[in-house]
């Protein structure tokens, strides 16, 4: 089997993790009903599907120092199978944040060992590589919510996650299969320490943090309370919201293809700063635009926006890191920068539920994320920030 028909079986596997940590978001509005609960109080359920993406991200990367990446790739899956059907039969806020907790950790452990990978399948294109994949997972975001809508029509909120845990099951047996048959790279062979990974890589790890951390804690906050937002400050009722956030995600589709390539061919520094800079002046109009028409507009540039940024800081990460210390480098800026931004919707929801408007907490985010821009900018005219690139010594290999 050739690493394009493996790479394709990770492609189907990250459609499903991203959409354990997804598909709260679409279902926070029903799950509120059938608890008695405000949706604004349930921030704390897509936070904690956010926090349990970030929880084993290090831990994960000291086990790939110990276990070959196939391995951690296919436990990802059986984990998800586990822990869906355990959300299924939740009974209580609290049963349900434990679950999406739970469900959060397969897509963590994932990713931190499937990036490194596909980066590593495809030395050459790197960036096109990570764009699909990326793509791949971001298809999920696309029909969380018309999925969602659908299985409401002839199930409720917890047929959802059977449905979820019933399709990796599926998704894992091929995964594995596909793994046995491949010749995998040994690029990660000499990376075994997380310390000496740090010690070497700080200056990188530290610059993915910063772009990332900061925009993705209000895109976190953004698009799981999006619905609930366009209803109580824009007067669009929730069908329409679950649209609108689904055609959002979708356009974040090209945006992994497009940017993937770009990453490849342009400094990634100044194209980082341009895109989160971009998000910055989105999300405040998003906060000023009135009517279904122009928040549509606003959040269709919004989503390819915010999305863009993602493969962009990838391919600077895994394109830069040596062989010996992608894997544990990476887990370090991952594992750090997603407990930043799975903060996002609980803070958010925290603040509006004690009283605070959506466009006060919005344009103050965005203001200190602007600030994170500026200071970024700054650093790296005076050539104080590392400036990517693919390591001379990679191998060749085939184009994704």
């Amino acid at each position: 089997m050739s690493r394009r028909e493996l790479f394709g079986s990770l492609c189907a596997m990250v459609f499903l993790v991203n959409l354990a940590r997804v598909v709260f978001a679409p279902l926070v509005q029903p799950v509120a009903a059938d608890f008695g609960v405000t949706a604004a109080s349930l921030g704390i359920v897509t936070s904690a599907a956010w926090m349990g993406s970030a929880a084993p991200r290090l831990p994960t990367g000291y086990l790939l120092t110990r276990v070959p990446r196939r391995y951690v790739v296919g436990a990802t899956g059986m984990l998800l199978v586990v822990t869906a059907a355990f959300t299924a039969f939740a009974q209580s806020v609290t049963h349900l944040t434990i679950g999406a907790f739970l469900m959060g950790l397969s897509s963590g452990m994932y990713f931190i060992a499937a990036n490194p990978l596909v980066s590593e399948l495809f030395p050459e294109s790197v960036g096109r590589a990570i764009g699909i994949h990326g793509m791949a997972s971001q298809l999920a975001a696309v029909t969380a919510p018309l999925a969602v809508s659908a299985i409401l029509l002839v199930g409720d909120w917890r047929t959802t996650f059977l449905c979820i845990a019933g399709v990796a099951a599926a998704a894992t047996a091929f995964l594995v299969w596909a793994a046995r048959r491949t010749d995998l790279p040994e690029a990660g062979g000499e990376d075994r320490s997380l310390l000496a990974a740090a010690r070497a890589q700080w200056p990188i790890i530290l610059t993915g943090i910063a772009f990332i951390g900061a925009a993705g804690f209000l895109w976190n906050g953004v698009f799981n309370l999006y619905g609930d937002y366009l209803e109580t400050v824009k007067g669009i009722d929730p069908a329409t919201g679950r649209a609108m956030l689904s055609m959002m995600f979708a356009a974040g589709v090209p945006a992994f293809l497009v940017t993937g390539q770009l990453a490849d061919r342009f400094p990634n520094v100044p194209l980082l700063l341009s895109i989160v800079g971009g998000f910055v002046v989105c999300v405040v109009a998003l906060t000023l635009a009135e009517g279904l028409i122009a928040v549509g507009a606003v959040s269709l540039l919004l989503g390819y926006v915010i999305h863009s940024l993602f493969p962009a800081v990838d391919t600077y990460m895994l394109a830069s890191l040596p062989d010996k210390h992608r894997a544990s480098a990476y887990a370090l800026y991952s594992s750090t920068m997603m407990f930043v931004q799975a903060l996002g919707s609980g803070s958010v929801g925290t603040a509006v539920a004690r009283g605070v408007s959506y466009t006060v907490v919005f344009q103050g985010l965005a203001a200190a994320v602007g600030g994170v821009v500026v200071v970024m900018f700054v650093l790296y005219r005076a050539g104080r920030l590392p400036a990517g690139g693919r390591p001379e010594s990679r191998a060749s290999e085939p184009a994704a």
